[in-house]
């Protein structure tokens, strides 16, 4: 209450002393004169204390109070903001832009400083009546906005400021119905919808991330369970034949097996081995195949011992071979080569599978099962990084080749 009667003598005080000097300076020239000038003043005090009331009750039903920081027309705050000063400027630009009455927006990226002018929206439709209006001598009829923005470390904080564009000594005489209150408020609620709705927009990115994590990890898992038991069932039902044919081919097939099975099961639900590992595998995989198809498979192997350290994915140089032997020499009359050789350039390793055998057929075109699956796989685990190519050899058969980074560790590949 106090603070409210204040404000009104404080408006009637001045607008008094501005009516005395006037009737004081007509009545010097004409004492005619004085009296209309008294009743004239005694008229705009009666619509100053008016406009005092509206500027009262807007103030309460804007911030719910009323204090000296809310009557003021000249409003300041200082807003914390969690982003980078350059992302927390355009943030504020696009909340200064969408203020009602905004007029004119200057920016100054370099600074971070933005100045805009908004004019008074009147929200009791005084501004029809023109330069006939009572109230635009009494309500400052332009503002102004003038925002910085603070640099933080890894944070940034605006400095706000509404004000009337007139000069400081005028807010004796004018009020601003709020408004300068009203443009604060809003600029601060945009800002903090902003913040929110960017926070909402990084945890939803967040939560597709791990989302995305756990599915591509989940399909790897589920395509490298789709590669494991195809060698397997296979190389059983071989040694199955060889018990009744010739036990010592299964003997050995089976201690080849073994071999086989060494390098794979301890590591199965790893998303990267190593080269040398894989080739180990395949070597134990070539190995029953030789017993299998006799002097028909010739083999021949050349992997540098510094590219042996390079993640590759498990079972996916062994599909390249299976598919050298299945689709390749097996369907072949006569006897065969598989190569196997590993080349490193700019960083990469390409890893390549070649056959002398059938070659492409009129209903093969290197899109089975076993070869969608090798893709699918570098595609989730080295997102984009590593490739699969199927080529004709010369004069004939068919070469794989696997380009992957020569460093790509687990987290890499997880993440």
């Amino acid at each position: 209450m106090f603070r409210s009667l204040f404000f009104y003598l404080r408006l009637i005080v001045a607008w008094y002393l501005l009516v005395l000097l006037a009737t004081l300076s007509v009545s010097w020239i004409w004492s005619g004169l004085g009296s209309l000038v008294q009743l004239l003043g005694l008229v705009v005090i009666v619509f100053v204390v008016i406009r005092a009331h509206s500027h009262l009750v807007r103030v309460r039903m804007i911030a719910g109070k009323l204090t000296s920081a809310t009557l003021a027309t000249r409003q300041r705050r200082q807003i914390e903001a969690p982003f980078e000063a350059e992302e927390a400027f355009e943030l504020l630009d696009a909340a200064i832009r969408e203020l009602p009455g905004v007029e004119q927006v200057d920016r100054t990226r370099n600074h971070l400083q933005i100045r805009a002018t908004a004019v008074y929206a009147d929200p009791y439709d005084l501004a029809q009546l023109g330069r006939w209006n009572p109230m635009r001598w009494i309500v400052s009829q332009r503002n102004r906005i003038l925002a910085t923005v603070n640099r933080g470390d890894g944070s940034s904080s605006f400095s706000l400021v509404c004000e009337p564009c007139s000069a400081p000594w005028s807010d004796w005489l004018q009020v601003d119905d709020g408004v300068n209150l009203e443009n604060l408020e809003a600029i601060a609620r945009a800002v903090t919808l902003g913040v929110a709705s960017r926070r909402r927009g990084e945890q939803a990115a967040a939560a597709q991330t791990a989302t995305e994590k756990e599915l591509a990890i989940a399909r790897l898992s589920l395509l490298q369970a789709q590669v494991e038991p195809h060698f397997l069932y296979n190389t059983l039902a071989s040694a199955q034949v060889l018990v009744r044919s010739d036990p010592a081919g299964a003997d050995a097939m089976l201690g080849h097996l073994i071999q086989y099975l060494r390098h794979s099961l301890p590591r199965a639900d790893r998303a990267l081995a190593s080269l040398g590992e894989e080739l180990e595998r395949s070597r134990a995989y070539l190995a029953i195949m030789k017993i299998r198809m006799g002097a028909r498979l010739n083999v021949q192997i050349d992997v540098p011992d510094e590219l042996l350290a390079t993640p590759l994915p498990p079972m996916l140089l062994q599909t390249l071979v299976e598919n050298a032997i299945k689709h390749g020499l097996e369907p072949r009359p006569g006897d065969g080569t598989v190569w196997i050789f590993a080349r490193r350039q700019d960083g990469r390793v390409a890893v390549t599978v070649a056959d002398d055998g059938k070659g492409f057929g009129a209903q093969e075109s290197g899109a089975g099962i076993g070869l969608k699956n090798a893709r699918e796989r570098l595609k989730l685990i080295y997102a984009g990084q590593a490739s699969l190519a199927i080529a004709a050899n010369f004069p004939q058969g068919v070469a794989a080749t696997i380009n992957v980074p020569e460093h790509y560790n687990e987290e890499q590949a997880h993440g």
